[in-house]
């Protein structure tokens, strides 16, 4: 890892994003590192693992752990995602509490409260979606939501718009302990470009299958291969749990996969900036959600 020796007036930490399912944390975190590297979908739970992204603000360096979305955890799969998110927030030097602004308080925003009042950690509250929201209506929810807990500041924004991001960015800039930056001033994000091809992909298959297929299935990139020409030969499986799901997501004619494989291919050459050759491949692996090397794969820990 490359440090990048600051004056004594330089500051780098870690910011964890924590917060119930669908609160905005993945579009803030693009909009805070100004590229794409977390999926974003209208449905919850998306992101399933620690994502960081790194960026610059006056003279601190920021580095942001998107975490999964924290909720009542029943199955496997969804421990080690609430794992993973507490994880992120116990190591982190500031913890920003995502609240969704347009939705009632819900039960999983009230664990989280709890989890962080146990914990005697404090954390940055911020109302997303404020766009959307009579400001009366911020005004008692913002009363609500510290009744809950004890936070150190309540901020509002829009990580859509932008609006009230350069104050957030303020705050935790001036809040993160003083020393050298972790990484060059230029590096946005620690995914690699394999899982990255992967969490495309899978964007593009939740947003096809939202209702029918997201938490049975997994993407993982088998093989990625440069070629003399400067583009890329990408090789995907999609994991599913049954045929009947296999044949669902491949569609009448593969019309299903081709329409998945031509929507990651469009966005991974832009982000690449490279021209890609997709091959995206569906597998039956029975009971892939408690196979511990499918957790390895996606960067969570194996739980019991």
């Amino acid at each position: 890892m490359t440090e990048v020796m600051l004056d004594q007036g330089g500051r780098c930490g870690f910011v964890a994003l924590i917060g119930a399912p669908n609160a905005g944390k993945s579009t803030l975190l693009n909009a805070l590192v100004g590229s794409k590297i977390a999926i974003v979908t209208h449905k919850v739970q998306t992101t399933r693992s620690r994502l960081v992204g790194v960026a610059v603000h006056d003279d601190s360096q920021m580095i942001f752990v998107d975490t999964p979305g924290i909720f009542e955890a029943k199955k496997r799969l969804e421990r080690a995602m609430v794992a993973a998110a507490w994880e992120g927030a116990n190591d982190a030097d500031i913890i920003i509490f995502m609240v969704d602004a347009t939705r009632k308080i819900e039960d999983s925003t009230r664990i989280i409260a709890e989890g962080l009042k146990e914990s005697s950690k404090k954390a940055i509250l911020v109302l997303n979606k404020i766009d959307l929201v009579k400001r009366d209506t911020l005004l008692a929810k913002t009363l609500e939501l510290n009744e809950l807990g004890e936070f150190e500041e309540t901020l509002m924004i829009s990580a859509t718009t932008g609006n009230g991001l350069e104050g957030l960015q303020d705050k935790i800039a001036l809040n993160l302990p003083k020393g050298p930056w972790l990484y060059p001033a230029d590096h946005l994000t620690d995914i690699t470009e394999r899982l990255l091809a992967s969490e495309i992909t899978r964007e593009k298959f939740f947003l096809r299958f939202h209702d029918e297929l997201p938490y049975a299935t997994t993407i993982e990139t088998e093989r990625w291969r440069d070629l003399k020409d400067g583009s890329v030969r990408i090789e995907q499986i999609i994991y599913v749990e049954r045929d009947s799901q296999k044949a669902m997501v491949i569609g009448k004619g593969g019309k299903g996969l081709k329409a998945i494989g031509t929507q990651a291919r469009e966005e991974l050459e832009e982000l690449l900036d490279r021209k890609v050759h997709l091959f995206i491949f569906v597998k039956v692996r029975k009971g892939w959600s408690d196979d511990k090397e499918r957790y390895l794969n996606m960067g969570l820990d194996w739980v019991t």
